[in-house]
């Protein structure tokens, strides 16, 4: 799964707006500027371009390239395009897992999961995790299970 739909509303409403703004700019600047008409135009388009790559396009490959993956094993965070960033945490390893929401997150279904482990990096906070109450009873239980099947496999000498 990927963080909540809601972090593209920033990224959508930047690319309409600039998107306006280089428009307007480009067709809006006076024909008196004789010559100076076409560069003034690709300056306007280029800078428009450049900000929308960098406040549009760059959070929508950072939302679509954040993952949260949990397997029958372990929990897995990935994120970046270029430079990647991973975090597996063994169920194992898992001591608690709670959840905060506010209001408004509990009307758009999303808040704040916060998975505590035991290893030197501790606690792991997912920000704006979709369905996050779901998650953290399905999480829960995945745990439980992992913990029942280690138990199990004691107890039958492996």
């Amino acid at each position: 799964m990927h963080p909540h739909w809601k972090e593209l509303i920033g990224p959508v409403l930047w690319f309409v707006v600039l998107g306006a703004i280089g428009a307007i700019g480009f067709f809006a600047l006076p024909q008196s500027w004789g010559s100076w008409v076409d560069i003034g135009r690709i300056v306007v388009a280029a800078i428009a371009v450049l900000l929308i790559l960098w406040l549009a396009v760059l959070p929508w490959v950072t939302w679509a390239t954040t993952h949260y993956v949990f397997t029958t094993h372990r929990l897995l965070m990935r994120t970046g395009v270029i430079t990647r960033k991973g975090r597996d945490i063994p169920y194992a390893r898992v001591n608690d897992v709670s959840f905060e929401q506010t209001v408004v997150e509990r009307m758009f279904r999303f808040g704040t999961l916060m998975v505590q482990s035991a290893s030197e990096q501790g606690a792991v906070i997912f920000k704006d995790m979709p369905k996050v109450e779901m998650v953290q009873s399905t999480l829960y239980k995945l745990v439980e299970e992992d913990r029942n099947r280690r138990i199990g496999a004691d107890d039958a000498g492996i």
